[in-house]
């Protein structure tokens, strides 16, 4: 009986390893493919080349800075630092979008989720909704929006267009994060003397503090990275977003894909710096709202 448990745990000891193997060889893989347009995005932006050349692996042909040079130091026609500009108009309008959308959502969230009122169901089912279609299909009637409100070609513009688009998002994601902490905690905080508001202020909004933040996060990311928009209701070098700004290296008749590369990485590294930075938080926000308590 012995020798036939060792035979057992033997044959599925190597079973297990071999499983094992299999699943981090599939891993390594995938990360692979991941990874590899990345590579060529590094390879183009620290090549002097401006052309891609067909290879297998992306290395940087003749290495250099020069692309990063150009591009972070771009001037308009009277002198001054454009590049510096169009980050700052990134980082202005992702900002007051994060800032916004939370400070409108977190409080209809928490409505949506503690109270009962005429017509609950129908503007879930609306904010829903909206998100069914793209920003794209509001471009008109925005544009017309903006015209009138002689807000065209500004940062306010733009950032009341991002947060429009982007509360309905907020407010369900918040939502979800709200209905799991326990109604128990914000009643035993009422008992001992506290407001509704107080509950919700020293309860609830400390309790959703993870998922507050990722939501903002992608608030910010959205505004970060959005193009079609900025495109349409910017028209001035200087009221440039980083995308926008991007886009004019590629043009009809050529492109200058060692500049975009660069670019590329630049516009990259605060997300990335964000994530590293809050990647704890935003695990915890990403599942709060699966499990009600």
């Amino acid at each position: 009986m012995s020798t036939k448990a060792n035979a057992i745990d033997e044959t599925g000891g190597r079973g297990s390893l071999l499983g094992e193997a299999m699943v981090h060889l599939v891993l390594v893989l995938a990360t692979a493919a991941a990874l590899y347009p990345v590579l060529w995005v590094c390879s183009l932006a620290f090549s002097s080349s401006q052309v891609p050349t067909a290879r297998v692996l992306p290395l940087p042909e003749a290495p250099s800075l020069a692309q990063f040079r150009d591009v972070l130091g771009t001037h308009d026609a009277a002198g001054r630092w454009l590049f510096g500009r169009q980050l700052f108009n990134s980082l202005f309008v992702s900002i007051l979008t994060a800032v916004a959308s939370v400070g409108i959502a977190t409080p209809a969230a928490y409505a949506l989720a503690r109270f009962r009122f005429l017509g609950k169901e129908r503007g879930v089912w609306l904010l829903m909704a909206t998100q069914m279609f793209p920003g794209v299909a509001t471009l008109v009637p925005l544009y017309l929006i903006l015209q009138g409100l002689h807000l065209l070609d500004s940062r306010a513009g733009l950032v009341l267009v991002y947060a429009t688009t982007s509360v309905p998002f907020c407010v369900m994601q918040l939502r979800s994060s709200f209905e799991s902490i326990p109604v128990d905690l914000e009643e035993a905080a009422m008992v001992d003397g506290a407001s509704r508001f107080q509950a919700f202020r020293m309860v609830a909004l400390p309790a959703a503090r993870p998922a507050i933040a990722v939501t903002a996060l992608f608030a910010f990311m959205g505004a970060w990275n959005e193009f079609i928009l900025a495109a349409t209701l910017l028209s001035r070098a200087e009221s440039f977003t980083l995308p926008v700004a991007l886009q004019r290296y590629v043009g009809e008749h050529g492109a200058a894909w060692g500049h975009f590369a660069a670019g590329a990485l630049v516009v990259s590294i605060p997300v990335m710096a964000i994530f590293y930075l809050a990647q704890r938080h935003i695990v915890s926000g990403l599942t709060s709202g699966g499990v009600k308590g």
